[in-house]
């Protein structure tokens, strides 16, 4: 083992404080014994999001700050830097890290583990990287939730037309796990919406779903999926199966059956990427797809070759899944395996620092949830199928047995339990990103200089006409 020029405990570095990081973080601080090693975990944010609650977030259904966790109040032997890690340099084990503001400084490590996990991942469409907005952040959520409910504020003051129907028309990208949620969600908070609106009706609000396969919902068996599109067509929500967005410019959706939807929301949710700014800035081993090549003890490197020193995990990292059921043979980008991933990574991170064998990653996909709006959603486990309110409550068992922490637990589950009894939220807060619009509108500004009295004018002009005295 290493050791760094300023002290003999071996450093840990955690690139990225999302689920896998903030979960490596939290078990190390339960299995190091004390001054066995110092862990430091780098992200711009200083909070972990729970990425399954965002179409929840979205939907108003549960409260945006309770889908997170704070870094700092949850990792007490932990140092927390918010900042972006802009390289790694594994072959003398230093990491390049750039805060907000102040210059980027080299940190010497150890031990590095790569969490960074994944961003939304785009296609050159024209329109799409100015007019659509993803789901990958709550901050993402939020502002979907919000422009949803202002175009419905804008829309009850407009007559019947195409300007109210641009404003009452949401376009969703992706028919995954993630796509259908926000749609489904939305659809279920349009629905709430409308009561309050006597101008608007039902029939007014139009939900189009883009998805480029056959068919929607590959983690669920084919009968399964078609139940949610049946369920969501009952719904008055649209379903574009076999169809291509081609472009999305003056936020027009345009598709490659040849149909044209105007539409005020576009929400991207048609595939993920592994950090670029992690990996490209890097010298770990990366493989076809753009993630970090991981072994199935999730050191990093291939089944012949260890990479000593570096671990990753989560999304960022192509991890084989020895259960078999693996996409192309690898463990699929989801909560549950970055969290089981994250969990084995600290223990055995901890084990080679004491000289002892890592075990490899082994984990056998309990199934999938998915919550479809209020009162609906879907389960399935193997040859086991549950539809309707029933997996809906398993949805939200599951995800809020899911959530780090008893702190967070109680306030997801205080949240539900408030909405069971007094609705969903509908405080619409979207002026929040633009807080100073009101202070700017009537704060008292300096008069601009005064032009001069025209006697004081005409007078310099005489005075310039004058010719200097010889």
């Amino acid at each position: 083992m290493s050791s760094t020029a300023n002290s003999t405990v071996p450093k840990i570095l955690i690139v990225g404080g999302g689920y896998a990081g903030f979960y490596t973080a939290w078990k190390l601080e339960k299995h190091l014994r004390k001054g066995e090693a110092e862990v430091t975990i780098v992200d711009p944010l200083p909070y972990m999001t729970y990425q399954p609650f965002l179409p929840e977030v979205a939907a108003g259904s549960i409260e945006a700050r309770h889908s997170v966790v704070a870094l700092r109040r949850h990792l007490k032997k932990t140092t927390v830097v918010a900042a972006k890690v802009t390289g790694i340099n594994h072959a003398n084990k230093v990491a390049t890290i750039t805060p907000e503001l102040g210059e980027p400084y080299e940190f010497e490590y150890d031990q590095i583990v790569v969490t960074a996990g994944a961003v939304s991942r785009t296609f050159p469409i024209p329109g799409i990287a100015d007019n659509a907005i993803g789901l990958k952040t709550v901050e993402e959520a939020v502002a979907i939730r919000d422009r949803l409910m202002s175009n419905f504020d804008r829309a009850s003051t407009l007559p019947p037309g195409p300007d109210r129907d641009r404003l009452l028309t949401v376009v969703v990208v992706g028919g995954g796990f993630a796509g259908i949620e926000v749609f489904a969600e939305l659809r279920s908070l349009a629905s709430s919406l409308v009561k309050s609106y006597p101008q608007i009706t039902f029939d007014d609000t139009h939900f189009h779903l883009i998805e480029a396969m056959g068919r929607i919902m590959p983690e669920v068996s084919l009968k399964t999926s078609e139940w949610v599109l049946a369920n969501l067509a009952k719904r008055g929500a649209y379903v574009h199966l076999d169809t291509q967005l081609t472009s999305a410019v003056d936020s027009v959706v345009e598709l490659s059956t040849g149909e044209s939807i105007p539409t005020d929301l576009i929400v991207w949710t048609a595939g993920v990427m592994a950090n670029p700014t992690v990996v490209r800035g890097g010298d770990l081993p990366v493989e076809e797809r753009g993630r970090i090549r991981t072994r199935a003890d999730l050191r990093v490197g291939s089944e012949d070759e260890v990479v000593e020193g570096a671990w990753a995990a989560g999304d960022v990292s192509a991890v084989p899944d020895l259960s078999g059921g693996g996409v192309g043979g690898y463990c699929v980008p989801n909560a549950q395996h970055a969290v089981r991933q994250a969990k084995l990574l600290a223990k055995n991170l901890v084990a080679v620092l004491r000289g002892e064998l890592p075990r490899e990653y082994y984990h056998k996909n309990l199934g999938a949830v998915a919550g479809l709006g209020l009162w609906v959603g879907v389960f399935q486990s193997g040859n086991i199928a549950l539809k309707g309110w029933i997996a809906w409550i398993a949805h939200r068992g599951y995800h809020g047995l899911a959530m780090p922490s008893w702190e967070r637990k109680f306030r997801v589950a205080w949240g539900w339990w408030n909405n069971f009894w007094l609705r969903r939220d509908m405080v619409n807060l979207q002026t929040v990103q633009s807080p100073r619009y009101v202070f700017e509108e009537f704060a008292a500004r300096p008069r601009p200089p005064q032009p001069a009295a025209p006697a004081a004018v005409e007078a310099k002009v005489a005075d310039e006409k004058v010719p200097a005295a010889r």
